[in-house]
């Protein structure tokens, strides 16, 4: 339980239109995977049933612009999504609810786990500048000429969509450099800087949520989206100060850990660099749309989330439920998924992308909510390899 103004911050967001203006980033612990042909492992099983709420219940105010930007994403997309683009390229509610053309999937592993985890991710804002100050000393870096980016598909076809990443070391590929390598100041001397931030942990959450903006002190906004990752795993430094008894899991949010930074300056290097994982980033355009997600399109504040596309194919429309703390009735709504995260993996487990800004932010870091979801598959569509479906 987090308290009432968490519950009323979360209602206002989720029981409602979002006000949060779109932005974001690929998140959530966030780097987005290469989109691959969309497979599962065992253990999915997708079980057709009824429309488990009328419409009337339902959250779609976003929904539209959501799926219209989701059939931009051409290739990315499964071959029954883009076909179902070209007849629907606006997608009413009706459509969706037709069990003639589409139908609803309940997503659970196959021993029946359907409740898993909602989390939030956002498109923040920091202070920086192009040059180095005293005050902007913390370099927000671009991709390494001498990071290798491996696609064992090429090799294997049974491992198409994964890829190792290192650098050359004499005639070996070995590691590529880890987080607390990279701040010791162990990259290539000719490694882009894009720009200087002042804040070590506001740059950490950058790197989570995988896009953000810079206000610049020379006048204007340096937009940055993801580039690469150094292909180290992603370890939660919440879970590490839980794990140490410095923070409770409730109190374990971006803002708690951005509270005891602050009152732990001498320890907040060690603390970021067990999390060994990396993201390098690339201008983008400047622009009101949000950021691009892992399908290659905007997302939409409120109605995009990331997901483990071995679980959900993306560019799926997907209903959600989750419950607010304090609140008996659950909240449902249509969203897409546009996303992935480097966090973002399991059965059920979904990253809703909150828009751009502090207000998102808070709200972002403070979700942690139960989560159940259903895909909405066109009909008659074949299912994707690896997933027991269920009719």
């Amino acid at each position: 339980m987090r308290g009432w103004g968490v519950v009323l911050v979360l209602s206002a967001f989720l029981l409602a239109c979002s006000a949060v203006p779109p932005g974001g980033g690929r998140k959530a612990e966030a780097m987005p995977k290469p989109v691959a042909e969309p497979t599962a492992p065992p253990g999915i099983r997708w079980q057709a049933v009824p429309w488990p709420v009328a419409a009337g219940q339902l959250e779609t105010a976003g929904l539209q612009q959501a799926w219209q930007l989701n059939c931009q994403g051409g290739s990315k997309l499964h071959e029954a999504l883009r076909a179902a683009c070209q007849q629907w390229p606006v997608l009413p509610l009706s459509v969706l609810q037709d069990p003639a053309r589409f139908t609803l999937y309940r997503v659970s592993s196959t021993e029946g786990q359907a409740e898993g985890m909602l989390t939030g991710y956002y498109e923040p804002l920091l202070q920086g500048s192009t040059n180095q100050t005293a005050r902007f000393r913390y370099p927000v870096y671009g991709t390494p000429k001498d990071l290798l980016t491996v696609d064992l598909g090429a090799l294997y076809p049974t491992l198409k969509g994964n890829r190792i990443r290192g650098r050359l070391e004499g005639k070996r590929v070995v590691p590529y450099l880890s987080r607390a390598e990279i701040d010791a100041g162990k990259l290539p001397a000719d490694t882009p800087i894009l720009a200087w931030v002042d804040d070590p942990v506001d740059l950490f959450f950058l790197h989570v949520q995988g896009s953000g903006r810079i206000q610049l002190a020379q006048g204007g906004q340096l937009r940055l989206g993801y580039a690469e990752q150094n292909g180290h795993p992603y370890v939660s430094i919440g879970r590490e100060l839980v794990q140490r008894g410095e923070m409770t899991a409730a109190s374990a949010s971006m803002q708690g850990i951005k509270q005891w930074a602050q009152r732990n300056p001498d320890r907040v290097a060690a603390l970021l660099g067990s999390n060994p994982s990396y993201v390098f980033f690339k201008p983008m355009p400047a622009s009101n749309d949000g950021p691009l997600g892992s399908l290659g399109v905007p997302l939409t504040a409120g109605y995009s989330i990331a997901v483990d596309p071995q679980s959900i194919p993306l560019g799926t429309p997907v209903l959600l439920s989750t419950r607010l703390p304090g609140l008996e009735q659950p909240v449902w709504r249509l969203v897409m998924a546009q996303d992935t995260g480097g966090a973002i993996r399991g059965t059920v487990r979904a990253d809703l992308f909150t828009g751009f800004g502090e207000a998102a932010g808070e709200l972002a870091g403070k979700m942690r909510l139960p989560l159940q979801y259903w895909v909405v598959w066109p009909a008659g569509a074949a299912i994707p390899a690896g997933v027991t479906a269920i009719p």
